[in-house]
C-alpha cells in the first residue's frame, strides 16, 4: 500500500472512531457502522499504479447500499470502471502531505474570536467561536506515530473568507509537529485546496469517491 494512502487511513479511522481497516490485496476495508456509510472499501495504490481489475472485482461484489469506494485516481477515470448502482462524486479529492521539517509558530487568534482546543481519544480538536459566541470555524487531527491525518476543516459560511481556515490548519500543524509527527496528511476537497496549497501542502493523487446505492 502506498505510504502515503497508508498514513490517511491509519489517521482516518482515529479520527471518526472507525473500526480497525481489514487489509486485502488491492488495500483495506473499514466498517464505519452508519447508516449511508456502512462500509468503505479504501484502495491501496495511486494514480496510474491504481488497478482497473482490482477496482471492477471489488465493486462488482458490492451488494448492499451504504457501501463507499475509495480510489485514488480521476474519477474521469474511475467512473468507467464502476457499474450500474454507483454514484460518482464528480468533483475529485485530493490527496496532500506537508513535511513538518520545523514546528511552526502558533498563530495569533483572530480579534474577536474566542479558541478552544482540545484532546480526547488521540484526536486534537480546535475551535473557533464568533464575537456573538456563534459556531465560527473548525477542525481536527489524528497524530499517528511519524505522521498525522487533518481531518473535518470547515468554515461557517458567515465566516469565510476571514482567514479562519489558514488558523485553523496552522494550529493543527502546531499541534502535529509538537505532539512528534513529521509529516501530515489530508484528503482534501476542491474548495480547500487552494488553501492547503497556500500553506505549503502537495497534492499526491486526485481522489474518486463513489457511492452505492443499489441496483
Amino acid at each position: 500500500m502506498d505510504r502515503n494512502v497508508r498514513a490517511w487511513v491509519d489517521g482516518w479511522i482515529v479520527s471518526r472512531g472507525a473500526a480497525p481497516p481489514v487489509v486485502e490485496p488491492w488495500g483495506c476495508t473499514i466498517d464505519m457502522g452508519t447508516d449511508g456509510h456502512v462500509t468503505r472499501h479504501v484502495f491501496g495504490a495511486v494514480n496510474e499504479d491504481v488497478a482497473e481489475t482490482d477496482v471492477r472485482k471489488v465493486a462488482g461484489a458490492v451488494t448492499g447500499a451504504g457501501v463507499w469506494l475509495k480510489v485514488f485516481r480521476d474519477p474521469a477515470v474511475v467512473g468507467d470502471w464502476l457499474g450500474e448502482g454507483w454514484w460518482i462524486d464528480p468533483e475529485p479529492g485530493y490527496l496532500m502531505t506537508l513535511p513538518l521539517t520545523t514546528t511552526p509558530d502558533r498563530p495569533a487568534v483572530p480579534h474577536g474570536y474566542r479558541l478552544r482546543t482540545w484532546s480526547r481519544g488521540g484526536v486534537t480538536r480546535t475551535m473557533l467561536a464568533a464575537p456573538d459566541g456563534s459556531w465560527a470555524a473548525r477542525g481536527q487531527l489524528a497524530p499517528t506515530g511519524a505522521t498525522a491525518v487533518v481531518d473535518q476543516v470547515a468554515t461557517s459560511p458567515a465566516h469565510q473568507c476571514k482567514g479562519l481556515g489558514t488558523f485553523v490548519m496552522r494550529t493543527l500543524q502546531h499541534a502535529a509537529a509538537e505532539q512528534g509527527a513529521e509529516t501530515c496528511v489530508l484528503a482534501g476537497t476542491p474548495d480547500g485546496r487552494a488553501l492547503y496549497e497556500s500553506l505549503g501542502w502537495t497534492v499526491r493523487a486526485l481522489l474518486t469517491s463513489a457511492k452505492f446505492t443499489g441496483r
